[in-house]
């Protein structure tokens, strides 16, 4: 476990092949923070080009931004007399440019640049109802409505920090509940084995930079979504490690430093992220970035995944897959078409 000063020391010499996204005053202002147990709401997009950071005090006055995280929220609960069946409607992503980007991504894993890569679409839906409703409507540990722009009901944790112990609960695996014997055949999946073991590696290594005696304490557990489409079961699993009694100084380096989160990224993760620029089609922004609060004791945080977003007066809800060689592109179409959904239940 390495101290601050050589924290930093990583951080600068790692600065060129992070193309300049290092962000020296962001990271300094969450350590002065933590340091003073100031409260605090972090949101940080996938590029690491527009971080942002809220005191609690700033956010309460602001009600364009709302958020929920474990327990901390800073909004009233809205009832709504009416019941919603359908709250948008889905405009499928043509399987053709789904196929051209999908063979893509298998060239580089054939070539072996690659061995895990997180392929995103964005797909146009029809609203039927605003999304400031959608928001109050969904259930989830950790949402987020922003400014009229986008709004996430994430089921990812991604990194949790308390009394000196780091968590990481990386999601890897969807299959709706309702197929016959979905639970087995989720769990026996070779591909499926493969991505969720990269990714649990990937994130043992990335906090292990800042955490000693890191473990696995639970492998590829499930835990069931209720949706308005239909039910599904997600795949995720624990890892810990232990951090130093000083992780405030540096909590700003180990958010940081781990991001973009391996789970919506691939291994190996630099090499893995210059393709996803190259092949998709669309920036992702703060989708698959992460969200986060500091309360002055722990640190809690999402991966900004189950995402719809307004463009140009039009909606997108943006979803993807982990892509491997053994990946079989009906499937894995399949998974991002289920992973357009609103959780209700």
């Amino acid at each position: 476990m390495y101290t601050k000063n050589q924290l930093v020391s990583i951080l600068i010499q790692n600065f060129d092949k992070m193309k300049g996204n290092l962000n020296i005053e962001f990271v300094k202002k969450i350590n002065e923070l933590a340091v003073s147990k100031t409260k605090f709401f972090v949101v940080i997009d996938f590029e690491k080009k527009k971080p942002l950071i809220f005191q609690e005090k700033n956010l309460l006055s602001d009600c364009q931004i709302k958020f929920k995280i474990g327990n901390h929220t800073n909004y009233k609960k809205q009832k709504f007399n009416d019941k919603i069946k359908s709250y948008f409607e889905i405009i499928p992503l043509e399987f053709s440019f789904y196929k051209k980007i999908f063979n893509k991504v298998k060239s580089e894993l054939r070539k072996g640049n690659t061995y895990l890569l997180n392929l995103t679409f964005s797909t146009q839906i029809k609203l039927k109802t605003s999304m400031e409703r959608i928001f109050f409507d969904s259930k989830s540990n950790y949402k987020l409505y922003f400014k009229n722009s986008f709004l996430c009901f994430s089921p990812e944790c991604f990194i949790k920090i308390k009394k000196n112990k780091i968590f990481s609960y990386p999601m890897k695996g969807t299959i709706r509940s309702d197929l016959k014997n979905a639970k087995k055949r989720i769990l026996n999946d070779n591909k499926e084995i493969e991505e969720h073991s990269t990714i649990v590696d990937l994130i043992r290594n990335d906090m292990s930079i800042f955490a000693k005696k890191v473990k696995v304490n639970k492998f590829r557990f499930l835990k069931k979504i209720n949706s308005s489409k239909s039910p599904l079961l997600q795949v995720s699993s624990e890892i810990e490690g232990k951090l130093g009694e000083d992780w405030r100084n540096y909590l700003g380096e180990i958010i940081w430093e781990m991001l973009p989160a391996g789970s919506i990224s691939g291994a190996p993760k630099n090499k893995t992220l210059e393709i996803i620029e190259d092949v998709e089609m669309h920036k992702r922004g703060y989708y698959t970035g992460i969200f986060g609060y500091y309360d002055g004791e722990t640190f809690d945080s999402a991966v900004t995944i189950r995402y719809i977003e307004k463009f140009k007066n039009k909606y997108f809800y943006k979803s993807g897959g982990g892509i491997t060689y053994n990946s079989k592109i009906k499937n894995e179409y399949k998974e991002l078409i289920n992973k357009i959904y609103v959780p209700i239940i």
